[in-house]
């Protein structure tokens, strides 16, 4: 169901027709609030033959082909057919296109602080044609030449370097020089009242010229020093290892309102949702993701920009790249400048979402077959970044880092400015490595699932292994068992906590193979399979699990951690864990847990073993137990610091009872707030929806928190802590917005669906379960003007606004059978399919403990 769908056979035959050679593109925004002008005259050579120019505009003004007008009276609104003749050829549109507001083609923003505007474009996967007319696909580069008519006191930035404006009165333009040969979807447009830092980084070749904008408002946040040492770093790390230098003129890093993802690779001009500028106190954790994402759109610029996938079946590749190598940069810079092991937070946050994934029902091949827009919808998820990343981190293991680099190296030289498929790059790293990679496409790629590894072995009198195996499985319904590389550590207690004492490593393959490295070694208190992470498996502790259990905050290492965490909550999920046991063993471990991206995971994961994976009669008490375990470790931790404030807002959350609630009542008035603690706008906004989900504060209490802190973030919030009122009113208020209402913006709407379902207040609730079921039929039909309303809307609702907290037999059941006899569209099926399985998932753990 993705608006004005492209096939990729279309795009093939359109590739085979023409070729383009540059773009001129005029925009001009100082026409009304909801609308702009844009021409877009396309220099391109062709055969004879039919195709078409994509644009999803209000009108087409004028068109024209070769100076001779263009009959665009087919013109659907998607597409303008095009008859050609063999040759060149120069086709200008001048179109009526609308502003966004929910975050595609080029969002409009008016701040509510200074009511300062602020565009920017956002053009993946196939947006650009709302802000140009196009060749849409990515296969067909070209140069680009931005031309912008804007107010004169705005900053205008794009692919290209910044330059001043001919003013002329009040309105400048903004003339910009052509880009290399770069696709549509990663050109860019910045417009607006923004606040601009400037430096330089000197580069392998040349000076870069950086720079980082945001709001004006958003400026005092803007810790300019900080972002310019990360982008500076990452520079070194990726041209060093790279083989090319940056390959544009300038990088400006610009943070965006109202952004759908984390950040966008636009050529040379990236994008960031502007809550990577904290306006409060957050954890070494938030700081680290934040560089993890510069860095990953760093890497972009060099796997994605300067050569591009031929068609989205590689988007895969191009996202799971920089993944890794973000994560790789970071710890190449923390060798060399000091920091945590980004591998832990990988492990302990990214797999666990593609763990998640890759077990629901819709899980896929990391190489799906994108056969259109609308299968790259369906599939652009934690397997496409976090799984595909993890199988290149085993590429890696397998062939070594330094051969890895070296085909990296080779692939860039060899493609750059061109279109690659995957093949490409197996061909440099098969000539680097000299080894032979045919079995890792079949394997990794073009199957789905996880396998799980287990451990069997047998002992002496003396406790030495006489034997030693490690078992592999898969689901029935995705059987494929991999070769893996993988470390095998045995740890044992120390003067210094849990420590490895021996390790090896070995490649597996099969259901079955037997370590002989082992035979004779002494068996330690605990074995852990995948040691160092080499591999993607979910792993099995059948050796030492009651150690991890009572002992997890004495293992020393963080990686080794990280995969205990993972291991332990995966039996949680797999029902093999009681969620009591899961709660307990947080409580022991996370006050002492130096990863705070750990942190984080794991009292997140024990609030849902809380909340569904107990058995409902059972949840109660086990709740009050979680809530007081956190008030002890509160106790604990040092004023302060990072661990304080994580538990704090894991103390929030879990609150369910009157006592509770009068607490964090006492905290938001200054009172009894523990000693270290600054209640700063985000924590009081936290504080604000938990007591509204508890009935502790009403609809005056959140207007005086807004009027407070009349910002944009501080809107969405307030539209989230009334949508977690419990009365029927907020609901229906609440309930119409997010469904009925096409004006509320994106992140405003994320936070109404967010917070609209909440555990224990079923009377103000049951009625929409219903309503669940029928909104989800009209976005299939496309009714009641779902078919206008943009995907991360329509996720939200099929996602967030599903009914959660009123899972049981009865309502898994009902969706079972909905599924078997309603007509849906793929998406709408994979949405209702995903959360069916979350809730099936919840019943099993909460049976298996009954």
């Amino acid at each position: 169901m993705y608006p004005a769908n492209i096939t990729r056979a279309e795009a093939q035959a359109r590739a085979e027709l023409l070729s383009t050679s540059s773009y001129q593109v005029t925009v001009d925004l100082t026409g009304s609030a909801t609308t702009f002008t844009s021409t877009s005259t396309i220099v391109f050579s062709s055969g004879a033959g039919s195709t078409f120019v994509d644009l999803i505009a209000d009108s087409i003004v004028e068109a024209t082909l070769d100076d001779a007008p263009l009959d665009f009276s087919a013109y659907n609104g998607e597409r303008v057919p095009l008859d050609l003749t063999t040759g060149d050829h120069v086709l200008a549109v001048t179109a009526v296109c609308r502003y966004s507001n929910t975050g595609e083609g080029l969002h409009r923003f008016v701040d509510p602080v200074d009511e300062r505007i602020y565009c920017y474009t956002q053009l993946e996967v196939a947006d650009a044609r709302r802000v140009y007319a196009c060749f849409e696909q990515p296969d067909l580069k070209a140069t680009f030449a931005f031309s912008v008519i804007a107010p004169a006191h705005w900053t205008v930035l794009s692919n290209s370097p910044e330059v001043e404006p001919l003013v002329a009165g009040q309105l400048g333009r903004w003339e910009f020089t052509p880009t290399p040969p770069i696709s549509t979807y990663i050109t860019a447009l910045i417009a607006g009242d923004y606040h601009t830092v400037r430096s330089t980084h000197q580069g392998r070749d040349a000076e870069i010229p950086l720079s980082l904008s945001c709001r004006a408002s958003m400026a005092p946040h803007l810790d300019a020093d900080r972002l310019f040492e990360t982008t500076a770093r990452g520079f070194e790390v990726f041209e060093e290892h790279f083989g090319e230098a940056y390959p544009f003129s300038d990088y400006a890093q610009i943070f965006v309102p109202e952004f759908n993802a984390g950040a966008m690779e636009n050529a040379g001009c990236v994008t960031l949702r502007d809550e990577y500028l904290f306006r409060s106190r957050v954890t070494a954790a938030s700081y680290d993701s934040r560089d993890n994402t510069i860095l990953h759109e760093q890497a972009h610029m060099w796997f994605g920009d300067l050569v591009t996938m031929t068609w989205w079946d590689d988007l895969w590749l191009n996202e799971s790249f920089a993944e890794w190598a973000s994560h790789f940069a970071q710890d190449e810079i923390s060798r060399r400048h000091g920091g945590t092991d980004p591998w832990a937070a990988f492990c302990n946050a990214r797999k666990t979402w593609a763990y998640r994934q890759d077990q629901l029902p819709s899980t896929h091949p990391i190489a799906a077959d994108m056969v259109d827009l609308e299968a790259v919808e369906l599939n652009f998820d934690g397997i496409t970044y976090a799984k595909g990343a993890s199988a290149l981190r085993q590429l890696v293991a397998f062939v070594g880092l330094e051969p890895f680099l070296a085909g990296v190296r080779t692939y860039f030289a060899r493609h750059a400015w061109g279109n690659t498929q995957l093949s490409d790059l197996l061909e440099a790293l098969e000539e680097s490595s000299g080894r032979d990679l045919s079995f890792f496409t079949g394997q990794w790629l073009q199957t789905a699932g996880v396998n799980t590894l287990t451990c069997q072995y047998e002992l002496d009198d003396e406790g030495r292994f006489t034997s030693f195996a490690v078992l592999q499985s898969a689901l029935p319904q995705w059987p494929t068992l991999r070769r893996h590389r993988i470390g095998v550590g045995l740890y044992d207690p120390t003067d210094d906590g849990i420590e490895r004492v021996h390790r090896v490593e070995v490649d597996i393959d099969g259901d079955r193979t037997e370590i002989e490295a082992l035979i004779g070694v002494p068996a330690p208190a605990v074995v852990l399979l995948n040691d160092g992470d080499l591999s993607y498996a979910k792993i099995r502790i059948d050796r030492g699990l009651s150690v991890v259990v009572e002992r997890m905050h004495e293992f020393r290492d963080p990686v080794a951690r990280a995969l205990l965490w993972g291991a332990t909550w995966d039996m949680c999920r797999d029902a093999q864990l009681s969620a009591a046991d899961y709660v307990e063993l947080v409580v022991r471990g996370v006050a002492v847990e130096t990863d705070l991206t750990a942190v984080s995971a794991v009292l997140g994961q024990a609030e849902a073993a809380v909340r569904y994976y107990a058995p409902p009669a059972e949840r109660p008490a086990l709740a009050v137990r979680w809530t007081a375990g956190l008030a002890e470790l509160l106790k604990q931790v040092e004023p302060g610091s990072d661990h304080q404030l994580a538990i704090v807002r894991a103390l929030a959350a879990s609150v369910t009872t009157p006592a509770g609630a009068e607490l964090l009542k006492a905290w938001l008035d200054g009172v009894e707030v523990p000693p270290g603690l600054s209640i700063d706008a985000d924590l009081r906004w936290r504080l604000v929806t938990n007591l509204a989900r508890l009935g502790g504060i009403d609809e005056a209490g959140i207007a005086a928190e807004l009027a407070h802190d009349n910002t944009a973030t501080g809107a969405e919030k307030a539209a989230g802590a009334r949508a977690a009122l419990p009365t029927a009113a907020a609901k229906a208020e609440a309930w119409r917005l997010a469904v009925d209402e096409p004006s509320v913006p994106n992140e405003t709407h994320t936070q109404l669906c967010l917070q609209f379902w909440q555990l224990d207040q079923n009377a103000a609730l049951e009625p929409y379960v219903d309503k669940w079921f029928d909104v989800m039929q009209h976005i299939a039909a496309q009714q009641n003007g779902w078919g206008q309303r943009s995907l991360a809307i329509r996720r939200n609702v099929g996602e967030l606004l599903f009914p959660r907290p009123l899972g049981d037999r009865a309502l898994a059941a009902r969706i079972t059978d909905w599924l078997a006899t309603t007509e849906l569209t793929d998406s709408v099926r994979r949405m209702a399919s995903e959360r069916l399985d979350d809730l099936e998932r919840a019943l099993r753990c909460q049976e298996a403990v009954e």
